[in-house]
């Protein structure tokens, strides 16, 4: 335990030398280092749950213009591979500026309810960083389309899944724990027990005390899916 703790700690201590390299520039890579080959994107999307789960969900994939449904699915799931843009809103502040990280992709399947409360914010959050919004403006941005209702409220807890094996979670950190997303209004660390950040114990990891709030549960690694198609070789 004490030594998975001590190798997050130096992922989180990367991502902090990254994202401080990123704010410097203040500048995003060109969009094209954000996108993927069509094929690679869905696999990778595809990746991030299990299949009985997946294999009937519904995919989104990023364009020049946004998220865009790719295929159709009839269990009210939601996969798709959220970029740099999809960085925490509030806290960490060392981790607002992976939305620079143009390598990032963490591929996500939002369960029903997360697919109506909480992908919204995503795709707001990856609207405004796709117009070149820094971290700062899209927070504003965020919070006004909240206040005004333009986002939906979080009232209650919702889920993800994130079980890729080929995960990138970006600034050093690369791949994780399979892990479950618990999107849970208002939570914060001390809730859970205070477990140290980057221990493979639940924790709160973005935008504590806000609507925002993410709780992280590390499952078993031998749970991690393996795309069927590699962004590499897909180019």
């Amino acid at each position: 335990m004490k030594r998975r703790v001590t190798v997050l700690a130096v992922y989180v201590f990367c991502a902090v030398c990254v994202s401080a390299v990123s704010a410097q520039d203040g500048k995003y890579p060109p969009l094209a280092n954000y996108l993927m080959s069509h094929d690679a994107e869905e696999a990778l999307a595809r990746s991030a749950a299990p299949a009985n789960i997946s294999g009937r969900a519904t995919i989104k994939v990023l364009t020049q213009s946004g998220y865009v449904v790719d295929r159709k699915g009839d269990n009210g799931y939601v996969c798709m591979v959220m970029r740099g843009f999809a960085a925490p809103t509030y806290t960490p502040t060392q981790l607002l500026d992976l939305v620079y990280d143009s390598a990032l992709r963490a591929p996500i399947c939002f369960d029903p309810n997360a697919t109506r409360t909480v992908m919204p914010y995503y795709e707001l959050r990856t609207k405004l960083g796709m117009a070149g919004r820094a971290p700062e403006q899209i927070a504003a941005g965020i919070q006004a389309a909240y206040a005004r209702g333009e986002l939906p409220k979080r009232n209650e807890v919702s889920f993800a899944y994130m079980w890729s094996a080929d995960m990138n979670l970006g600034g050093g950190i690369g791949h994780w724990h399979p892990h479950m997303m618990v999107f849970s209004p208002y939570y914060e660390n001390p809730m859970l027990g205070n477990n140290p950040f980057g221990a493979p114990l639940p924790l709160v990891t973005d935008d504590a005390g806000t609507p925002f709030a993410v709780v992280v549960i590390p499952v078993d690694e031998k749970l991690a899916i393996k795309a069927a198609v590699n962004e590499k070789r897909s180019k």
